[in-house]
């Protein structure tokens, strides 16, 4: 991935602080999967036929969608302002099932299973183009919170096409910590993968803040973890990776990726932490 943009993001010691390290109450953040709960057990049901097929959403519907997204906000702080309501309408009716949806593509060069269940992956992603903004907001929850909403504005229509997009996996966020790996800095960054037909020629966003940036062929090793993504869990993810790998020497000691995944389908979320392979 662009080690360049890990570098830059939350580099300076300043920014990475305590308050930040878990041992305050952390907020939960609005992501694709409080889209899809809606989706699944309400937004569905009310326009009848399966969740897998476009569905033109109403008015009424829209603004209870958008509703529904101020009231998990309010809850974790974050407000979400009117015009997020068409790009939440959009996204919720053109989201399929998890299945359906492009994945950035990989070769799965290792496989480290214990008991049945994956310890680690070591897999290689080619060079492609994604969609990246920084943010840095009091807190790393908010920093997603507000990363991902500005970039549903370009996936939904903000864009030199003036088209949807569509929902590519995993939507990733570039993290730093100290050298001890007991913080987070306060500035992250947050990708998505533009789908193949876009990748040359990718639409530019209307928004300044939203960069193309095209990311080096790149060694992962990458480790699945379930539930919310916090700072807590974050930190312990990358310990936990760390522990498992056996030259960590040779991995990129400070900048981490962590990948979510969603489904309609999935009992529980799908997140992965990524450590980079030095060149």
């Amino acid at each position: 991935m662009n080690r360049r943009a890990c570098r830059m993001n939350g580099g300076r010691e300043d920014d990475i602080r305590q308050g930040e390290s878990g041992s305050q109450p952390t907020m939960g953040m609005i992501t694709l999967e409080d889209l899809d709960a809606f989706n699944e057990d309400e937004f569905s049901t009310d326009l009848g036929g399966s969740r897998d097929e476009e569905h033109e959403v109403t008015e009424d519907q829209g603004q209870d969608l958008l509703n529904y997204w101020q009231d998990i906000g309010r809850g974790h702080h974050i407000d979400v302002p009117q015009d997020m309501a068409q790009p939440i309408q959009q996204l919720t009716s053109s989201t399929g099932s998890t299945r359906d949806r492009e994945t950035a593509p990989y070769t799965l060069v290792t496989r480290n299973e214990k008991s049945g269940r994956v310890v680690y992956e070591k897999r290689v992603y080619q060079k492609a183009t994604w969609a990246c903004i920084t943010m840095r907001e009091d807190t790393y929850e908010q920093s997603i919170c507000v990363g991902f909403m500005k970039l549903m504005r370009y996936i939904c229509k903000q864009n030199t096409l003036g088209i949807y997009l569509g929902m590519t996996l995993p939507i990733v966020t570039v993290v730093m910590t100290d050298d001890s790996r007991s913080r987070l800095s306060r500035e992250v960054r947050v990708g998505y993968y533009l789908p193949s037909h876009h990748q040359d020629h990718p639409p530019m966003p209307f928004d300044p803040d939203i960069t193309m940036e095209t990311w080096p062929t790149t060694v992962v090793y990458s480790r699945p973890f379930s539930g919310p993504t916090t700072v807590t869990s974050i930190l312990e993810e990358i310990h936990g990776l760390a522990e498992v790998l056996d030259s960590p020497e040779l991995y990129v000691n400070n900048c981490f990726i962590i990948a979510g995944y969603t489904s309609l389908a999935a009992a529980h979320r799908h997140n992965e932490v990524w450590f980079l392979e030095h060149c």
